[in-house]
């Protein structure tokens, strides 16, 4: 039996019947892992901390965690972590509410400046969005745009197609549900009851009914029983009436499948009769009676102790026999991508039509004019003489029989809306559209347009997330290929040292061509005490440092601004603190020249990340100073803002410095993204890609460059593992920017 990675629409229900004992929490941090995992971090009155963890990736969960349990924090927050936390910490947790009977909960916070609701999607590919006051989303972790529904920044947010929910049905809705399927009784239940296999089973195993049994050949008296134990899982969800487990393997199959040295022996001597955990479960179940099982106060904590355990079971054991970890199920992960490309695909097709057909109906419009104009002043003089809707409709009904062609292109009316429809001729068929009799023909005509460009934007969004798509289908391929290959590499003798050094020579004097020609390019990466920074090296060699906010902009100058450095600044209000450093801190930078090329660039950093190309400027002012000319101490009657120094003395300026900015990835001797002025990079880059004042949100330019940047390298993988978006939007100016075309 394999392990339950995700949970089902009953453990949900569960879960967040028990989330109300945290109600009144304050928001404290938000972190996001690499393997799609949100923790939020919170503080309550009575329980002190809580850590509530919602996994989307190839695990699926949301419950409550043990703060002991929970992973370290990431050093560098994305920019997904960083959002919540500006728009959300200090905020209320008001509750949480499952949707319907969907794998979807709500996660309701209140601030008095906003609030905003963190919708959990643990279905499917998984998604986690953060949603405004007028549920409009403010970021998601994914963009969806289908035809059925869309998930991106700035939309709408849509729920999917509601399903049914089996717990809330009559005996009556339930026997038509059944009878409805062409399918055996357990598929039916699992798959048409959205039950899921686990807990039709279960039903099936507590009514005594064969599971496979097929549904042509099931009766009314197999479904009273199968009714009676779905009422019982109905009254347990519904009354709290719980009784959590944990499930583990029994001994013999965990002996089966852990290599010797595992620490599976050991954990055994402790907990006989037990392997690896594989279920857990807000009530006991019946199909699962021959198990080992650990029961747990409450439904959040029998969760957290079956991932938790569930992960170090997984990581103790080293996989299979071989010492290998098991290989991950790609062709499942494959199709699941391959079966969301056809999904869009089919949504672009929707929108295509869809545009096209607005776009017809309204040049119909014009194409009949007089008709037209004639309809709808027929119509709005009988409103306005107080006729309802329904003398109208019949009215119009009599003038078609009558051979009016004002009457004969109606087609169908909304009372409700207060629109008609009318059917019109175009050159390659029939064109069909609402319209508002309270307006003119034009005013149709242009609002049937607005909602086709609306649809064509729809259609645009789409196109980029199939993009999207096809980039995560494309990593899975390359992943797959990575883990054969060392599969296929760990068959073979490893090179002794002569060879690894001869090797690291070759690596040494490659092209930037035969870089990017690589199969497979080896990753070395290091830390450096300016990662968190914005940063680049002069093409000289001279570190160059800026704040990111004021609180960087204080630290810079107090921690690193050193004799022999220079201190500079763009001539604009929201501008980094920018620090061309003589030597690193360790060092001594008294009597190093700092060249006039070095500054110079230093300057052009400066203005490039301050507010001139916020503001969509292509170049800007820039002075330069001496470590002893910076000061927080203002003038006499004067006040600093936080983030911001006093300057006294001569200042060089640079005048009208054009803002520039070039993204690029370095090979050696380290591997890893880096940005700024185009000519400080241009040779430590392998390639490079630049920007300018455009458009684009840094995200969607950040994403872009790295679908450039994976069309270059033929090692896919490299450039997903160290130039992803978010390391690339690390080195992107504030605001919007565009790609420069080369």
């Amino acid at each position: 039996m394999e392990p339950k990675r995700e949970l089902a629409s009953v453990d949900i229900g569960a879960i967040v019947g028990e989330l109300g004992a945290y109600e009144g929490a304050f928001l404290d941090k938000a972190y996001l892992y690499p393997d799609d995992l949100l923790r939020l971090r919170l503080r309550h009155h009575d329980r002190g901390r809580v850590e509530l963890l919602v996994e989307v990736g190839e695990r699926k969960r949301l419950h409550v965690a043990d703060p002991d349990r929970v992973p370290d924090a990431p050093e560098r927050p994305p920019n997904f972590a960083k959002m919540i936390r500006n728009r959300m910490q200090g905020a209320t947790f008001a509750g949480a509410e499952q949707h319907g009977f969907d794998r979807i909960v709500r996660l309701e916070f209140e601030r008095d400046d906003a609030n905003t609701t963190i919708v959990a999607e643990l279905f499917g590919d998984g998604n986690v969005a953060v949603l405004d006051e007028n549920a409009s989303v403010v970021d998601s972790l994914r963009t969806v745009r289908l035809h059925s529904r869309t998930v991106a920044p700035g939309a709408q947010y849509e729920y999917p197609e509601a399903r049914v929910d089996p717990l809330a049905l009559s005996r009556e809705a339930f026997g038509e549900h059944m009878d409805a399927s062409d399918t055996d009784v357990v598929r039916t239940m699992a798959t048409q009851l959205d039950l899921g296999g686990e807990y039709a089973e279960e039903l099936c195993a507590r009514a005594g009914v064969e599971k496979e049994l097929p549904i042509t050949e099931a009766d009314e008296s197999t479904y009273d029983d199968l009714f009676e134990a779905l009422t019982w899982l109905a009254v347990a969800m519904d009354s709290a009436d719980l009784d959590p487990r944990v499930y583990y393997e029994a001994a013999d199959e965990a002996d089966a499948t852990d290599p010797p040295g595992s620490g599976a022996a050991e954990d055994q001597q402790s907990r006989p009769e037990r392997g690896r955990p594989i279920d857990v479960t807000p009530v006991p179940l019946a199909d699962h009676e021959a198990l080992p099982t650990e029961p747990h106060d409450t439904f959040n904590g029998a969760v957290d102790a079956y991932f938790y355990e569930l992960e170090r079971a997984e990581s103790d054991s080293g996989g299979e026999a071989a010492g290998e970890p098991d290989r991950p199920d790609f062709e499942e992960q494959i199709e699941t991508q391959q079966r969301i490309i056809a999904q869009q695909e089919e949504a672009i097709a929707g929108f295509e039509q869809e545009a096209q057909a607005l776009r017809s109906a309204a040049e119909s419009i014009y194409a009949h004019y007089d008709v037209v104009d004639d309809l709808l002043a027929t119509v709005r003089e009988a409103r306005e003489a107080e006729h309802g809707w329904d003398e109208v409709e019949q009215r119009l009904e009599e003038g078609a029989e009558q051979g009016i062609e004002a009457a004969e292109i109606v087609t169908e009316v909304d009372p409700q809306a207060g629109r008609i429809q009318v059917e019109l001729a175009v050159e390659d068929g029939e064109a069909t559209a609402w319209l508002d009799p309270a307006e003119g023909v034009e005013h149709n005509a242009d609002r049937l347009y607005t909602e086709a460009k609306a649809i064509e934007e729809k259609k645009a969004g789409a196109e980029e997330a199939i993009a999207d798509t096809r980039e995560r289908l494309a990593d899975i391929e390359a992943q797959r290929e990575e883990w054969e290959a060392r599969q296929a590499e760990a068959d073979e003798e490893a090179p002794d040292d002569a060879d690894d050094a001869a090797d690291e020579d070759g690596e040494a004097g490659r092209s930037d061509q035969e870089w990017l020609d690589m199969l497979s390019v080896p990753v070395r990466s290091k830390d450096h005490w300016y990662d968190r920074f914005r940063w680049v090296r002069t093409s000289q060699g001279f570190l160059v440092v800026g704040g990111r906010d004021a609180d960087q902009n204080e630290e810079l100058v107090e921690k690193y601004l050193e004799t022999g450095d220079r201190f500079l600044h763009a001539q604009a209000h929201g501008g980094p603190v920018t620090i061309l450093k003589a030597a690193d801190p360790s060092e001594s930078g008294k009597g190093v020249e700092i060249p006039e090329a070095a500054e110079r660039e230093a300057a052009r950093f400066a203005v490039t990340y301050s507010s001139v190309w916020k503001e969509g400027k292509f170049a800007g002012d820039v002075y330069a100073v001496d470590p002893d000319q910076v000061s927080k101490t203002p003038e006499s009657g004067e006040y600093l803002e936080k983030g911001g120094f006093a300057i006294r003395g001569d200042r060089t300026y640079y005048d009208d410095v054009e803002v520039g900015c070039a993204v690029g990835i370095q090979c050696e001797p380290e591997t890893q993204v880096i940005g700024g002025p185009p000519e400080a990079i241009a040779d430590r880059a392998v390639t490079t890609i630049g920007v300018e004042p455009g458009k684009f949100a840094q995200g969607d330019v950040g994403k872009r460059i790295y679908r450039e940047f994976r069309e270059r390298f033929a090692d896919t993988s490299f450039v997903r593992k160290v130039a992803s978006p978010d390391l690339i939007q690390h080195f992107l100016p504030p605001g919007t920017s565009r790609i420069v075309e080369e």
